[in-house]
């Protein structure tokens, strides 16, 4: 007799969250962009800022710059003034050179050194554990490049995503990022990836905020556990 699936549960709660944002939020658009090393930058220069300074800090990056070998040879100086905009600079610009001469010293498409769009051409794994062994890649970071850049099966787990799945009991609380991302990826049904990290996403940006959640306006709260925490 085969062992119970103790994830099953929450995979029908999954399912019916997933419908209840889609309500609410409807389903993203988004499409794979194809550009793996824009999405690695990207998300170094999201790191404790906005949006807004994030894209203002790569676009001013990328005119001065127009190529990742110019970005990867140009004096740190430079780099770290184009994304000043983005906040703390100087560690970015480090980490983002960094990566960059990392996939150089390392190619896997030896026509184009800096190039990573080999990636949806080896296994998931694969191309998972190549990104998080670049410098200061971490799980989340190498799943939005797979994600968003070519649509493969990862859900990344960010500070909102996961603050929503511990809340719902989807998530252990507690649980490191390792587990959380292969938490929501195994509860995550194939080919919804990228609509559930992102109506998450919405949810905890807009409605469950981490010190004062807007139960009262959640759309999930008839099947969430944690209301009772933060009834006034």
């Amino acid at each position: 007799m085969p062992a119970p699936d103790w994830r099953r549960p929450r995979r029908a709660r999954v399912v019916r969250v997933r419908e209840r944002l889609r309500e609410v939020y409807g389903i993203p658009l988004m499409r794979p962009h194809g550009h793996p090393i824009a999405e690695l930058v990207l998300t170094v220069l999201s790191q404790s800022t906005n949006d807004r300074n994030r894209d203002v800090a790569y676009l001013r990056l990328r005119d001065r710059m127009p190529t990742w070998e110019a970005v990867r040879d140009a004096p740190l100086a430079e780099v770290e003034e184009a994304i000043r905009p983005g906040g703390i600079s100087k560690v970015k610009s480090e980490r983002i050179q960094a990566i960059l001469r990392a996939i150089s010293d390392d190619p896997r498409d030896p026509e184009h050194e800096l190039s990573l769009d080999w990636l949806p051409r080896v296994p998931l794994l694969q191309a998972r554990d190549y990104l998080c062994a670049l410098p200061g890649v971490g799980r989340k970071t190498a799943a939005c490049v797979l994600l968003f850049s070519y649509g493969l099966r990862e859900v990344p787990v960010d500070t909102h995503v996961s603050r929503v799945g511990m809340r719902l009991h989807l998530l252990r609380p507690g649980a490191p990022f390792v587990e959380l991302h292969n938490e929501m990826l195994a509860l995550t049904p194939p080919g919804e990836e990228l609509e559930l990290h992102v109506n998450l996403l919405r949810h905890g940006r807009r409605t469950c905020h981490a010190r004062a959640p807007a139960c009262s306006q959640c759309a999930l709260a008839r099947m969430c556990p944690s209301r009772v925490l933060f009834a006034g």
